[in-house]
């Protein structure tokens, strides 16, 4: 796990490089080398799009092991949508078969002539032409590579949309996606359309009994959380099941462009036994037992056939929250098309859900809209739009650059309606009703990302302690821990849902997996991992400081901080301190007023060298 495939698509050129030791012991994996990587690599003020960005994809050390949920796989760049710091983990197969080629990170970098593909099997590395699948699905895409390559290949890819640069286009592997922050707009942009991977199974152990043992401590716990019911809801429901206790006990579920906490009809059509109504099949990605994908097929009316995996619960939010729609089947088949074409489902029904906002305000109307009447509660639009974007097409073309830029096109005041962080989309849940949330989002690194640093204290655990989910200050020191704890997490590409609902799965039983695996003595410290996750949300967010971030960033949309929450068990609600969040947070980070590492700080992470870059934006 101490190599990298370098591939510079300018050139043509593939070699393998060692990562050094040094390196290696410092950053231990997954996110940690990527972050190292892209700021050592990446210069300040490059366009994203260009040859100069680049593209790291990583594997966990774990990958490919017998133990459970560490098979996901990491994408981290300078996003396109944002201009910031930018990862998204991917599920299924992938991450094994690049941790069985050898591979603790691919580096992506330059830009093909012509759309190709790399193909990696055997120690042999090969760039393929990829005229006969540019402009294909994802799904036509992976069929055709299968038959080229054999069933036992698996393969990333990206889809039309992110060919026509949709800022927001994800990678895809089989029907799971890298989705958040245009990841697969970057590959596309390259002219890579996929990466393929042959590899035969294999598992070296620094100790193998106690790994062993150790996965069986694991998959016990699993299943006797909370006497199964955990366990058993999550694998039976998946994520949506979130949506049934979010909306009504948190009315923190946000409808019609992030004004309202309740929709009529909606608790009735989107949630966990709606879906689990058309759920057919139940998969998962390698190595886990919890195989949260549902494979839900619409079995009668206009879409009956149509199938996806999915909607998980952000998707299903997507589709019906921001256009007022509460129609099941509708979610599907929009999951359905973003999956085909390539789509961030976040990002897609937020822009929709925007438009939807400016129709009615009248900023937009029929005739930027080619014709269609954006009406709440009317999916069918909805549907349209999302070919619309996919193919750049009317107004589709300006829904592509996400709402922040349609925002300014679009102009007539537009830009107050656009909710976002730092340019990335929000997820289903309102700032307003769950402000630990909000400012997670507004501390982010790569803006609205809920997957950054989930305050699960506002829900249930008291690890480090509880929180209040509309207390108006003192949030900052809890909100440090769970960026830390989740970069932590992903420094072994550890999927983030059973690391943070199964109390068991954490720093502490990873560190020990860890050193069975490596035998590395200082990985088996619960507390080295705290350190290294610190330390690499401190690199991160000095990568934004060069492009330009500081605190004038760290901020909510107007609308939280002004408007109040309509409806639901937290009516009235605003976000009223979002200074004192960010000054004690600051505070714990050691971080200056501004935001800013302090000399101190970089010292006390082994993070010195990086003064140089960020010491003259420091008030």
């Amino acid at each position: 796990m101490r190599r990298l495939l370098r591939v510079n698509l300018s050139s043509s050129v593939i070699i393998e490089e060692d990562i050094p030791e040094e390196v290696a012991e410092a950053y231990v994996g997954g996110r940690g080398l990527c972050a190292k990587y892209l700021y050592d690599e990446v210069p300040p003020g490059i366009d994203p799009l260009s040859p100069e960005n680049k593209l790291l994809l990583a594997s966990g050390p774990l990958a490919g092991t017998s133990a459970q949920s560490f098979s996901k796989w990491i994408a981290v760049t300078k996003s396109p949508l944002t201009g910031t710091f930018s990862r998204s983990l991917g599920g299924g197969d992938f991450g094994a078969w690049l941790k069985w080629a050898g591979f603790a990170l691919i580096i992506l970098e330059g830009r093909a002539a012509q759309p190709v593909y790399l193909y990696i099997t055997d120690g042999k590395y090969e760039i393929r032409d990829a005229a006969a699948i540019w402009g294909e699905t994802t799904s036509q895409t992976q069929t055709y590579l299968r038959k080229e390559h054999g069933p036992k290949a698996r393969m990333v890819c990206v889809g039309p949309a992110a060919e026509k640069l949709v800022r927001f286009s994800p990678i895809i592997s089989g029907r799971r996606a890298a989705g958040r922050g245009g990841m697969g707009t970057v590959m596309a942009s390259k002219n890579l359309k996929a990466i393929v991977i042959e590899a035969n199974r294999s598992e070296t152990l620094a100790n193998p009994a106690e790994f062993k043992r150790l996965v069986r401590q694991q998959a016990k716990g699993y299943k006797e959380t909370m006497d199964g019911v955990v366990f058993d809801v999550f694998r039976e429901h998946g994520t949506v099941q979130g949506l049934d206790w979010f909306y009504p006990l948190f009315g923190s579920i946000p409808m019609k462009n992030h004004r309202f906490a309740e929709l009529e009809g909606w608790r009735e059509n989107i949630g966990m036994w709606p879906y689990a109504e058309v759920t057919e099949k139940h998969v998962g990605c390698y190595s886990c037992m919890l195989k949260c994908g549902k494979v839900r097929r619409i079995p009668s009316g206009p879409y009956a056939g149509i199938a996806s995996e999915g909607p998980q619960l952000e998707t299903a939010w997507a589709f019906s929250g921001p256009t007022g729609c509460t129609n099941r089947d509708a979610t599907i088949v929009a999951s359905h098309r973003c999956d085909e074409l390539g789509l961030d489902t976040i990002s897609t029904g937020n822009t929709i859900g925007f438009a939807y906002e400016l129709f009615e305000k009248g900023i937009l109307t029929t005739k930027d809209t080619d014709g269609l009447v954006l009406n709440y509660g009317d999916h069918e639009p909805m549907l349209e739009l999302i070919e619309k974007i996919a193919r750049r097409e009317g107004i589709g073309d300006i829904l592509a650059e996400g709402v922040k830029r349609a925002a300014s096109r679009i102009g007539k005041g537009a830009e107050q309606y656009a909710m976002h962080v730092k340019g990335l989309e929000m997820p289903g849940y309102d700032p307003r009703a769950r402000k630990g949330m909000g400012m997670n989002w507004a501390l982010s690194n790569m803006g609205a990302n809920h997957n950054y640093g989930w305050p699960q204290q506002e829900i249930y655990d008291p690890k480090p302690r509880l929180l209040d989910p509309v207390a108006d200050e003192g949030q900052g020191d809890v909100l440090k821990w769970n960026h830390d704890q989740t970069a932590g997490l992903e420094l072994a590409v550890a999927c983030y849902f059973p690391s943070h609902h199964l109390q068991f799965f954490g720093l502490e039983l990873i560190a020990k997996m860890l050193e069975a695996a490596l035998g590395v003595p200082k990985f088996g410290s619960e507390d080295y991992l705290w350190y290294v996750g610190e330390k690499v949300y401190n690199l991160e967010r000095c990568f934004n400081i060069r492009e330009g971030f500081s605190r004038k960033d760290d901020t909510l949309p107007k609308r939280f901080l002004t408007e109040p929450l309509r409806g639901g068990v937290r009516d009235g609600e605003v976000v009223r301190k979002p200074d004192a969040i960010l000054d004690q947070y600051y505070d714990v980070r050691g971080w200056d007023r501004n935001g800013i590492p302090t000399k101190e700080t970089l010292a006390r992470l082994g993070l010195e060298e990086l003064d140089r870059d960020i010491a003259r934006f420091r008030r």
